[in-house]
């Protein structure tokens, strides 16, 4: 089982207090806990979930508005980045509201056990957001949700409002995401992943399918 998250490498992304890191440490109990339950992430995750998982999640809270009413996080999984974020906004007195959109009961069922046990501002919604409409939220987070295309269809489709649009891109995604600018106009910045060489954050705003 993995140890304990190390303090010093999670304050050289952000600034965190004890409480933060008592905090993610008991979620990543949770979760390590009920991991062959809801089948969560890889077993071979597992060691390495701080970096692969919670610091990489963890990076992108100066992306979020802190005046922000509402976030939407598509495919929450096992959380990932709404949980670790929504931690990190509990314990910086940001009274933001995360909606958490899991289409999986038991992954579901999973995020709302850590939702109460941390007493964290979520909504846990057991729902297809493909299904939804008139969506508003500051900032909708996707990390390993769907592919690039089908991620801008749902923000030009479902979504009557929003802020902008927080990508974690891997090596492959990369090259799908540049494909994408053929078919789709957007504004966006990126940045180097802290966590991965290889892979990008990127903040994007605007987007409008090409005629």
């Amino acid at each position: 089982m993995a140890n304990n998250l190390i303090t010093k490498d999670l304050s050289s992304l952000i600034q965190v207090s004890r409480e933060t890191i008592e905090s993610l440490n008991e979620f990543k109990r949770i979760l390590l806990e009920n991991n062959k339950k809801f089948n969560l992430i890889s077993s071979k995750d597992e060691e390495i979930i701080d970096v692969r998982h919670i610091q990489d999640s963890a990076q992108i809270i100066d992306l979020i508005d802190k005046k922000s009413k509402k976030c939407i996080d598509l495919g929450s999984g096992a959380g990932f980045p709404g949980i670790v974020i929504s931690i990190i906004m509990k314990h910086n007195n940001i009274s933001t509201i995360f909606d958490l959109y899991e289409k999986s009961p038991k992954k579901s069922d999973f995020l709302r056990l850590v939702s109460e046990k941390l007493e964290l501002n979520t909504q846990i919604l057991n729902k297809n957001v493909f299904e939804e409409k008139n969506l508003e939220a500051n900032s909708i987070t996707a990390r390993a949700f769907k592919p690039i295309d089908k991620i801008f269809k749902v923000m030009t489709t479902n979504f009557k409002n929003y802020q902008n649009l927080i990508l974690f891109l891997g090596k492959k995604r990369k090259q799908n995401f540049f494909e994408a600018s053929k078919v789709w106009d957007f504004e966006y910045k990126e940045r180097m992943s802290v966590t991965n060489g290889d892979s990008l954050i990127v903040s994007i705003k605007n987007i409008k399918k090409k005629n």
